[in-house]
């Protein structure tokens, strides 16, 4: 899938796509809230703990393929920056007043991706996997590349999100089950706790919109799956052929994510038995078994 600004449509039925204002403060007062309480700064970091020594080639593969990703922030801010934007006397101030909300998090979220992109740079010079010099033209080579997302309706968009933090999550506790460098193991422990820290929040709205829509939602969902891809996919170069090799030394499996998502419809939706539910179960079932 080319992540594109074209949208896609999930069908003649789909929820609102606006939850009431008190809901989505609640839900980001929530996450910012937790955001500040579990805060760490690049300088906390126990920098005399590296041991490059202990590094084999796998792991700086890794390390080199996620500080790619990590970096991307400003792409990925951008585009939802403009997928949900607050300047315009045309937007409804109901639209602006969601998206306002949805702002704050976006703040705090962008503020640990960076925290994330600096520390693993920083960790990159300090163990001479590069100079800065050279770490700073690759990552502009791929920084530089657009990143959007194709979905029409906000609810696909937050449950992209929901699988990818997922994922991402899951990829660095198995990455750091395989590394011995005691540096590089308290990092990627902090980033998985970062990362399940935003799964939640976009678990808790993705929720809410279920709890409200219960089965219309469903399709929607569906389409997300369907056309899923890690961030990058389709632009860093190299990226399939890196992220398998990346992926087998971890045993991981992004489409794991998926039955996050499949847990939280069955929990959400009055009846389970829905044919929408299963099928969707079945669904990621079918996706991950071809994998």
């Amino acid at each position: 899938m080319s992540h594109v600004a074209a949208r896609t449509e999930a069908g003649p039925r789909q929820p609102d796509e606006l939850l009431p204002a008190g809901t989505m403060h609640e839900l980001v007062d929530q996450a910012v809230t937790r955001a500040g309480e579990r805060s760490w700064t690049v300088q906390d970091l126990d920098w005399g703990m590296l041991r490059p020594e202990a590094l084999t080639e796998v792991d700086r593969s890794a390390v080199r393929f996620i500080t790619l990703v990590e970096d991307h922030i400003p792409g990925y801010l951008s585009h939802f920056l403009q997928a949900f934007p607050m300047a315009g006397a045309e937007l409804e101030l109901e639209r602006f007043g969601f998206n306002r909300e949805y702002f704050r998090f976006l703040v705090a979220w962008a503020a640990d991706e960076e925290r994330h992109a600096s520390a693993l740079t920083r960790y990159q010079v300090e163990t001479e996997m590069a100079t800065r010099e050279e770490l700073w033209r690759e990552l502009a080579e791929e920084g530089r590349k657009e990143f959007a997302l194709p979905y029409a309706h906000p609810l696909q968009s937050f449950t992209y999100t929901l699988v990818q933090e997922k994922a991402t999550q899951l990829f660095y506790q198995r990455f750091r089950e395989t590394v011995t460098e005691p540096f590089l193991r308290g990092l990627l422990g902090r980033l998985a706790r970062d990362e399940a820290r935003h799964f939640a929040f976009y678990s808790n709205l993705v929720a809410a919109y279920l709890s409200r829509d219960g089965a219309t939602a469903v399709p929607g969902l569906k389409d997300v799956i369907a056309t899923f891809r890690m961030p990058l996919a389709d632009t860093m170069t190299g990226y399939w052929r890196w992220s398998l090799r990346v992926a087998d030394a971890a045993s991981y499996d992004h489409t794991e994510a998926y039955e996050a998502l499949v847990r939280l419809v069955r929990g959400f939706v009055d009846e389970p038995g829905e044919p929408s539910v299963s099928d969707l179960a079945a669904f990621v079932h079918a996706i991950r078994s071809v994998r």
